[in-house]
């Protein structure tokens, strides 16, 4: 059996060198830490590495614009990202895999929150408000309460004022709706608590649930060769929710994904 082999690019400077036909490169969009992207990542690649036989190793780009041109470049050849930056590489890269989270679903819904005394109850209350974001990538924290505003007759970018969280942290958005800097927040259905330990209690209420929208992908080269897409993609499927790998990325499973399953996304972000 091969041996497996770990590599740590920390913060990526230049254009890396071209993979080897069985050195892969695994990575995600850099919205968190470099420590919590280490973790989240050491453990799938360790489990991929052993399971594929290949030498599966990390990478971690400076920024979002950066991690998409090194996919566009080749050089990040397995990643996993959220729906809006998948779809923007999906020239190069396919979908294999979707998260599926701890109520075993695929899908993700956004939610709108704001103070219990703000007089926000629906979402006509929206209009003209000061409204923090995710980010204007985040399926949970933006493009999903987009799509349902629309569907409502908003147009979420020219009737509402919009700010993105620091650090594109759902807490940060709870936080700032809480202590009232802003009028109310999107976030994931899954968030909700995120930031109990920093808020008062009943300082903030769920005024909605929105669109639920595809889950983070497991994207690969679309030049990689058949029976490794296979390998990886039986790897994945292999996880099960006490494995190292879900634990650290906070998910239950993978399942079997397509690029179609994506084509909601495009045509939110058009």
């Amino acid at each position: 059996m091969k041996k497996t082999a770990f590599c740590l690019v920390v913060l990526l400077c230049g254009p890396c060198s071209s993979v080897l036909a069985e050195d892969y490169i695994l990575s995600m969009p850099p919205i968190f830490s470099v420590e919590q992207l280490t973790a989240m990542l050491h453990p799938l690649a360790a489990r991929l590495s052993k399971e594929t036989e290949n030498d599966i190793s990390i990478l971690l780009a400076r920024n979002i614009d950066q991690y998409t041109a090194e996919v566009l470049h080749g050089n990040i050849v397995i990643g996993y990202e959220n729906p809006s930056i998948y779809v923007n590489i999906s020239n190069v890269h396919e979908a294999i895999a979707s998260a599926v989270t701890t109520q075993h679903n695929t899908l993700s819904k956004g939610i709108i929150i704001s103070r219990p005394e703000s007089g926000i109850s629906g979402f006509e209350d929206l209009k003209g408000k000061k409204i923090m974001i995710v980010s204007r990538e985040s399926s949970g924290g933006f493009l999903s309460q987009k799509l349902t505003l629309k569907e409502k007759g908003i147009d979420v970018e020219w009737d509402c004022q919009l700010t993105e969280a620091a650090n594109h942290r759902e807490e940060n958005v709870i936080i700032s709706v809480s202590v009232g800097d802003v009028d109310a927040g999107f976030i994931s259905e899954y968030a909700l608590h995120k930031a109990d330990q920093y808020i008062a209690p009943g300082s903030i209420t769920s005024v909605a649930k929105t669109a639920p929208l595809p889950n983070w992908v497991v994207s690969i080269s679309r030049k990689m060769p058949q029976v490794q897409k296979d390998d990886l993609l039986e790897a994945l499927l292999s996880l099960t929710p006490e494995s190292p790998a879900l634990k650290a990325l906070g998910i239950s499973a993978f399942k079997t994904a397509s690029d179609a399953d994506y084509d909601i996304i495009r045509d939110i972000i058009e």
